[in-house]
């Protein structure tokens, strides 16, 4: 079973449990995944990748992969983050844990996120192995780091400790 089928299914099972929130945020997960596939089927149709008469073969290579679903739901989820922020920045703590329950149920869908400590140790490799020591070679060091923490970790807090490793 594919994700977006995963994530279909568990919309159907959410209206039969008449749980209105989790459908609510699994259909708006759902429209951000065939918007990203419809992204994808125009860039693919532009470039001429596939000819006119070879419409199946133009459907399946839009459809994304459970990489591309985990991006979208991971997008989806720094938004409600950063709202979260916003709110609580706003004195609108009713809208925060609004929020926080969407992220909660979004959370579901995410790989587990790494701790800080493991990160660090993950970036003062990366630091060791590049041979880097200024601050002016964070895009370097990013560089190296993301591909491999890609989901499991948010790139504000890859960034900081990068900084402060970069640092002492």
């Amino acid at each position: 079973m594919s994700f977006k089928e995963k994530i279909q299914a568990d919309i159907k099972k959410s209206m039969q449990n008449k749980d209105a929130l989790k459908v609510s945020v699994l259909r708006l997960a759902m429209a951000n995944i065939i918007n990203k596939e419809k992204e994808k089927r125009a860039k693919l149709n532009k470039a001429g990748d596939s000819p006119a008469g070879e419409k199946d073969k133009l459907d399946e290579l839009s459809k994304l992969t459970d990489e591309e679903i985990m991006e979208v739901l991971s997008s989806e989820a720094k938004k409600r983050k950063d709202s979260i922020e916003q709110y609580r920045k706003g004195n609108r703590e009713d809208l925060a844990e609004q929020e926080e329950k969407e992220l909660d149920i979004l959370s579901d869908y995410l790989p587990e996120q790494i701790n800080e400590e493991e990160i660090r140790k993950i970036v003062k490799q990366k630091i060791e192995e590049l041979g880097v020591s200024t601050l002016q070679e964070t895009g370097k060091v990013m560089g190296a780091v993301m591909p491999q923490l890609k989901g499991k970790a948010d790139g504000n807090v890859i960034s900081r400790i990068v900084q402060e490793e970069l640092k002492n």
